[in-house]
C-alpha cells in the first residue's frame, strides 16, 4: 500500500495502518534521530515523539510533498526542538552539573558518543566529526545531516526545511567550510 493511503487510513484511526506507516520509514527516521541526538536513547525517544506526532497529525497532511518528506520535516523540528532544550538546561546547570566542585574535573564529556554503526577503527574520528557538527548552526546542521550523511535529495531537503534549492546549495558549503575548518584545528593540535 502506498505511504499517502496508509497516512489516510491512520488519520481515520486505523492502527494497522498506523503499524504499517512506521515499519515503512521507523528505520530511516531513527537514523536521522541518532545522527541528531547523539545518544541511542534520545534518538528512540525522539522517534517515538515523531511518530505520535505522525498519528495524530495525520488528518492534517495536505498531499503538498511526498509522506517521506513530511515525516522528515516532523522528525528534523523535532530533533531541533530537543536539541535546544538540552541546550536550555545545560546552560542553566552548567557548572554544577559539569565540573566537580572541588576538584574543577569534568565529569561529562559530550563529545563521546560512539555512533553503533562506526566501525571500530572510525570511532575516533567519527567521535570528531560529532562534536564539530554540534558546533554548527542548527539549519546548516539539518542541511549536513540530510544530504551528507542521509543522502537526501536537494530539492527533497529544501521541502524538508521549508527554504529554496539555493538555500540548502549555500547553508551545505557554510558547513562543509566551518566542519573542514573546526576539523583541521583539531587535526593541528592533534599533530602538536
Amino acid at each position: 500500500m502506498l505511504p499517502e493511503e496508509l497516512l489516510k487510513q491512520v488519520a481515520a484511526g486505523n492502527e494497522k495502518a498506523f503499524r504499517q506507516l512506521y515499519e515503512l520509514f521507523s528505520d530511516r527516521v531513527y537514523q536521522s534521530c541518532l545522527l541528531y541526538m547523539q545518544n541511542e536513547a534520545e534518538a528512540e525517544e525522539a522517534l517515538q515523539d515523531i511518530f505520535l506526532q505522525v498519528y495524530q497529525s495525520a488528518a492534517s497532511f495536505k498531499g503538498g510533498s511526498t509522506v517521506q518528506t513530511w515525516i522528515y520535516r516532523i522528525a528534523v523540528n523535532k530533533c531541533l526542538d530537543k536539541l535546544r532544550y538540552k541546550k536550555r538546561v545545560k546552560r542553566f546547570a552548567f557548572i554544577s552539573s559539569l565540573i566537580h566542585r572541588e576538584t574543577g574535573e569534568l565529569l561529562h564529556d559530550p563529545g563521546d558518543f560512539q555512533h553503533p554503526g562506526v566501525l571500530l577503527e572510525n570511532k575516533d574520528k567519527s567521535a570528531h566529526l560529532f562534536r564539530a557538527l554540534r558546533e554548527l548552526p542548527e539549519n546548516q546542521h539539518a542541511v549536513f545531516v540530510l544530504k551528507q550523511l542521509e543522502g537526501m535529495p536537494q530539492k527533497e531537503i529544501a521541502q524538508v526545511l521549508n527554504v529554496s534549492e539555493k538555500a540548502v546549495e549555500s547553508l551545505f558549503q557554510r558547513a562543509k567550510a566551518k566542519l573542514r575548518a573546526v576539523l583541521s584545528e583539531f587535526y593541528n593540535q592533534s599533530k602538536d
